[in-house]
């Protein structure tokens, strides 16, 4: 019985992994060999709360406006999450010149 137990505790805390809170940032692009980040870096984003009401743009043009960057030469995303996503927010990173 305990045994038993014990499985089912490891398996919820496996399946439970980043449901109250999740802040990773993860390379978009596949190629990372020699990357040159440039001079400038730009963000953009997009937040939802219960995934029921979103609102703005985390498109890489909108974070290349904002970073005033005319040619990209990396980009990252950022996720952060709340409570199995009663808070939402992603973001896109660029880097260039």
């Amino acid at each position: 019985m305990k045994k038993a137990l014990l499985v089912l505790s490891a398996l919820a805390c496996v399946s439970l992994q980043g449901c109250v809170l999740t802040n990773v940032q993860v390379p978009l692009d596949t190629d990372l060999n020699e990357t040159d980040l440039g001079d400038k870096v730009g963000e953009s984003s997009y937040q939802s709360v219960l995934g029921l009401v979103a609102w703005g743009d985390a498109g890489t043009q909108a974070a290349a406006k904002d970073g005033n960057i005319k040619t990209l030469k990396h980009a990252d995303q950022k996720i952060f999450s709340v409570l199995w996503g009663l808070y939402f927010k992603q973001t896109t990173v660029v880097y260039g010149n």
